[in-house]
């Protein structure tokens, strides 16, 4: 395969004819991210290299920005050309990242069947099955034999996006069996369709949420689910490709969200600004939310002047029940995300992380009193005592609310990475100072009395 430093030597040199040769042997994935990399002023006569059938479809992998830039550089005629190839489901989602006025436009120019099937699936919510499924599937009536299945599937599908299954349906389009490529290949040409159709059919709703699909698929190894609207229509069906984006965006929002950044889109390579924005208003906010963990502090100045210690020992309690904190919020948030658990099963996940916190709350108890017993003076050992206790209290505190938070967000139809490890974090802090200062108060109120 030629190199991306010889395909940017051949344009350089203004090779066209050569680096149009090698574009159109790319697959198109290839081909778009190429394009990708390349400067604006560049895209754009690069693209035009592409033949027809490939531009179509490499443009379906290139990033959204640059899908804005092609068309704002192409011709009219080029882009209705290039969109008009596009599958429904991806031209959806390229019009959602267009302003209104380029869609409009776009849209006027589609042919009636391709703009029916994007203001469909346009019309459903984000995030939902209707609004990542498409409308090219197979459909067979089910009074047909074998042989004439696959004829009108040879003769009127290929250009579906997948012809793995067929679904069977009646005039009023009612989802009443699927039936496999495979079964149609090696059945006998007489054989009716509806023999060899399951009528236990796993759908979705146009309104299901897009993880939810996405769990169904891979519970059931399906390579394409059925979409069905609220009288039980078929509309659309969900693919395997569709359902790996989804899966991809979801890892990525969680990770995100759980890392502090709120909308759980930044892109490795946005810019700059971009970033701040994405970024500032969760540090600032979380500056505010540490003013109580610094609140639960100021009190106790004069304690901490009077037991050095407590400054040396302070920074790894909070540290340590912070990790604890996050650890069990990943693993809940995970378990939650890919289907493991539910909120009903928040008894049989908390008696476990409580279990597994008193193990770790004995072993890091004892482990910070005794790194307070070597750091502290000879009239200060006791505080050993108090770190270690408060140590244990906290890590089996933040276990505790590391599991149930992300469980009550679940239960309440909330995303449960919105408990971010930094919110839990602040929280655990000004709990863990707040006892560890308290109690070494008043502790040595009690020895100033002897």
């Amino acid at each position: 395969m030629i190199t991306q430093d010889r395909r940017e030597a051949l344009l350089a040199i203004h090779d066209f004819a050569s680096l149009k040769t090698e574009l159109n042997q790319m697959n198109p994935a290839d081909a778009g991210e190429y394009i990708a990399t390349l400067l604006p002023s560049h895209q754009a006569l690069t693209f035009r290299l592409l033949a027809k059938e490939k531009a179509a479809a490499a443009f379906e992998y290139l990033p959204p920005e640059v899908q804005q830039s092609l068309i704002d550089s192409l011709h009219a005629r080029e882009v209705q050309a290039v969109v008009e190839q596009m599958s429904p489901d991806d031209r959806a989602e390229l019009f959602d990242e267009l302003p209104a006025r380029v869609v409009k436009r776009l849209l006027m120019h589609l042919s009636a069947t391709e703009r029916e099937a994007t203001a469909l699936i346009l019309g459903y919510p984000e995030r939902t099955a209707g609004r990542v499924m498409t409308t090219e599937y197979v459909r067979l009536r089910s009074d047909l034999t074998v042989s004439q299945a696959i004829e009108k599937i040879r003769k009127l599908d290929r250009d579906k996006e997948t012809i793995y299954y067929a679904y069977l349906t009646d005039a009023a389009r009612q989802l009443l069996g699927v039936v496999s490529l495979r079964q149609l290949l090696f059945a006998e040409a007489h054989t009716p369709v509806r023999e060899l159709a399951r009528d236990t059919i796993i759908s979705v709703p146009t309104t299901a949420a897009q993880e939810e699909v996405a769990r169904l698929m891979k519970r059931y190894d399906l390579l394409a689910l059925p979409v069905v609207d609220s009288e039980a229509r078929l509309v659309g069906i969900v693919t395997v490709d569709d359902v790996v984006d989804i899966l991809e965006e979801e890892a990525t929002e969680d990770i995100q969200r759980l890392s502090g950044i709120p909308g759980g889109d930044e892109e490795a390579l946005s810019p700059a600004l971009v970033t701040v924005q994405k970024r500032l208003p969760w540090l600032l906010g979380n500056i505010v939310l540490y003013i109580g963990a610094a609140s639960a502090i100021a009190p106790f100045q004069a304690t901490i002047s009077l037991v050095p210690v407590l400054a040396i020992v302070m920074p790894i309690l909070a540290n340590t029940s912070g990790n604890v904190g996050n650890q069990a919020i990943s693993v809940t948030v995970r378990g939650l995300a890919v289907g493991e658990v539910s909120p009903l099963d928040v008894l049989k996940i908390l008696r476990k992380e409580i279990l597994a916190g008193l193990l770790n709350a004995v072993a890091l108890g004892v482990a910070l009193g005794l790194l307070t017993l070597l750091w502290a003076g000879p009239t200060e050992r006791w505080v050993g005592l108090v770190a270690a206790f408060v140590m244990a209290s906290n890590v089996l505190l933040a276990a505790s609310l590391g599991t149930l938070l992300p469980m009550v967000l679940k239960h309440f139809n909330q995303d449960p990475a919105l408990v971010s490890p930094p919110l839990l974090t602040t929280l655990l802090d000004t709990i863990g100072f707040f006892s560890f200062l308290g109690l070494t108060s008043l502790f040595l109120a009690y020895f100033q009395t002897l």
